[in-house]
């Protein structure tokens, strides 16, 4: 996905900037981190090929057809999200795909065709090799962890992951936008991860994502510290991360700092 014309840094869309921008001498108390590209590798996937999967279950004998249209319209839902910051899930791409491509099919294969989906993801999901290490020492630190992703997979597809690889008993809150109303970088996706960790002050909390735009700029609007996980695969922003890290362990050293 592409942003062709992104709001300013300090200000995204829908999202009302605070003067200091994040990072208070106040201390911490949480880390949130997002998902993909800062826990999991970053992996490029060819969108077509996963929903050929799907296609041919909904539609056998239109194979090809049905997975362009399925990934073209996945992308639209995309490019919408990045300009008016609303989530989205699975069953809403469904249902527009089931109204534009004339297959009318019942709940249960709907769902048989995101198992087959998610089975076509399972060999390319990899978390780093140290992020179980680097949770267990910002848990030894007393912090509170948490996990903010913009996605529009159910919860379980992602929990999937975090159990395989013994993530999941070691972040406090798992927040996916497939369940709330707005993506990152809107104010209110931050604000929802705050609540769930119960943190009143933003200036107590880390961002750490990989995404100029929906993570740094969004977490530094709504008054947390941010950190970049330099990933130069995503898009770029003219955006001052409160530090950048190449691997997760080099958090460790920034938190040490502000703690």
């Amino acid at each position: 996905m592409t942003i062709d014309d992104e709001p300013d840094a300090k200000s995204p869309r829908g999202v009302p900037a605070l003067e200091d921008g994040g990072g208070s001498d106040r201390g911490l108390t949480a880390v949130i981190f997002d998902w993909g590209g800062t826990l999991a590798q970053f992996a490029t996937i060819d969108l077509e090929d996963l929903w050929r999967l799907a296609a041919r279950h909904l539609a056998p004998g239109r194979e090809s057809e049905v997975a362009t249209q399925l990934a073209a319209i996945e992308e639209s839902f995309w490019e919408r999200s990045s300009r008016d910051h609303r989530a989205w899930a699975l069953a809403e791409l469904l249902a527009a795909a089931r109204s534009s491509i004339g297959v009318d099919v019942a709940e249960a294969l709907l769902e048989e065709a995101g198992v087959l989906y998610l089975d076509a993801w399972t060999p390319h999901i990899r978390h780093e090799p140290d992020a179980v290490e680097v949770l267990q020492a910002l848990r030894a630190r007393g912090l509170r962890l948490g996990l903010l992703s913009n996605t529009h997979w159910p919860r379980a597809f992602h929990e999937h992951f975090l159990e395989r690889d013994g993530l999941n008993e070691l972040l406090d809150a798992r927040l996916y936008t497939s369940e709330m109303q707005h993506t990152k970088p809107h104010i209110e996706a931050f604000r929802s991860a705050l609540a769930a960790l119960d943190v009143h002050d933003p200036g107590q909390a880390v961002f750490v994502g990989d995404r100029p735009y929906d993570d740094i700029s969004g977490a530094r609007a709504a008054g947390m510290r941010a950190v970049l996980r330099r990933n130069n695969a995503v898009p770029s922003h003219d955006v001052d991360p409160d530090a950048t890290i190449d691997r997760l362990s080099d958090l460790l050293v920034h938190i040490d700092a502000w703690l």
